[in-house]
């Protein structure tokens, strides 16, 4: 049994075709099974006259794009998005050598209120398992990556309700270190998913096999990037955490872009948390404002608790960079940004404000278990009075 088994059911239950996780995989609007089952040859061969007719095949007329439900049109375009991907691969701009494709891709960006070409969460979340799986290359490694992904998302949906009750609690509040320990068991599925990766997925193939189908492609003049795992949104957790008043400039920039791929909730999420006070933010204001050596028990707990999550995101990033590294490097690399618009630099930035927001949080576990001062022993008529103790406070 996987996490999946255990979280979708909860999640499909909710009020959110985007979590009818089933029903888009087993859903084939376009009957693009037997046309997508052939892409991998074509791209082995790089039969660019054969993506081009088989895209063409699969675009819907104007009535037949406007009937579509949100679920049927999300499995629309992840049929579509496939072979956007292997066209660009290859060097052709997808919706140049078949224009009647754009307004198809804009009504149905409309229906599902995202952007007009597949997203990760096309690709591997919404994506069918088994005979029907959608792929590029068809190899083994691929369906490992894919997998990855999948394995991830009802933790993150998960995650992003442990964080928004998060947003509404204070430090001293029994509640403040449960939400934080809850999104910390959350967040681990991302750690099991990079180890799963590291040990399924070679950087060589991913580096010259599979990240070319990832480049983006042009729709009526803007360019929009192909299904990065950047656009799996660890970034929502880091919302709320530390990042909405403990950012830099350069990753508000990044995020301020990958937003624009995320469901509909996860972009009001982001807009709600935005701007306001982080949960590190909110334990460094209790902790100053508290006058004895030793922290009260409640916001001790509350800090333990912010240092485990924190701890558990700086392993994924550095794990993360360790691939990324090996996948960009020079004797790989066929590109010098990650699928997801990101330079490595900028993962190491991430990387580094994590590792800082945890020592923040870590210190105060360093009061937390302070020693507290020992009172004189009362007088005795034998013996004279002990020197007055000196209290050594410690501060975070």
């Amino acid at each position: 049994m996987t996490l999946y088994d255990l979280v979708a059911p909860a999640i499909e239950g909710r009020y959110e075709p985007r979590y009818r996780i089933a029903g888009i995989r087993a859903a084939d609007p376009l009957g693009a099974d037997a046309t997508v089952a052939a892409v991998p040859a074509m791209n082995r061969d790089a039969d660019i006259p054969a993506l081009t007719v088989a895209l063409r095949r699969l675009v819907p007329d104007h009535d037949r794009t406007a009937s579509l439900s949100v679920v049927d049109a999300l499995a629309a375009v992840r049929d579509l998005g496939l072979l956007l991907g292997s066209l660009k691969r290859h060097g052709a701009e997808p919706l140049a050598a078949v224009p009647e494709a754009l307004p198809v891709l804009q009504e149905l960006a409309r229906r599902t209120d995202m952007v007009p070409r597949d997203t990760v969460h096309h690709y591997t979340t919404w994506n069918p398992l088994g005979d029907r799986q959608r792929m590029y290359t068809g190899e083994q490694m691929e369906g490992h990556l894919q997998n990855a992904v999948r394995m991830v998302f009802p933790a993150l949906v998960a995650a992003l309700d442990t964080c928004d009750e998060l947003a509404g609690l204070e430090p001293y509040d029994p509640r403040f270190a449960d939400a934080l320990d809850r999104t910390g068991q959350h967040v681990q599925a991302m750690v099991d998913s990079i180890d799963f990766t590291v040990a399924q997925v070679s950087p060589e193939f991913f580096a010259r096999g599979l990240r070319p189908y990832f480049e983006e492609i042009d729709v009526a003049g803007r360019d929009y990037l192909g299904p990065a795992a950047a656009q799996v949104p660890l970034w929502l957790v880091d919302l709320t955490l530390w990042q909405s008043d403990r950012s830099s400039p350069e990753y508000d920039a990044f995020l301020d872009e990958s937003v624009l791929y995320s469901l509909p909730s996860w972009r009001a999420f982001h807009a709600a948390h935005r701007g306001s006070t982080s949960a590190v933010s909110k334990l460094s204001a209790a902790i100053s404002w508290e006058s004895t050596p030793r922290l009260p028990p409640v916001l001790a707990a509350s800090a333990v608790s912010a240092a485990r999550v924190l701890r558990i995101l700086k392993t994924f990033r550095a794990r993360h960079i360790g691939i990324a590294r090996k996948a960009y490097s020079d004797e790989l690399r066929l590109y010098d940004a990650g699928s997801g618009g990101a330079p490595i630099a900028l993962l190491r930035s991430v990387l580094d404000l994590t590792r800082d927001n945890e020592t923040l949080v870590r210190h105060a576990n360093v009061r937390m278990h302070a020693p507290v001062p020992v009172s004189a022993p009362p007088r005795s008529a034998s013996r004279p009075a002990p020197a007055p103790l000196r209290e050594k406070r410690l501060t975070p």
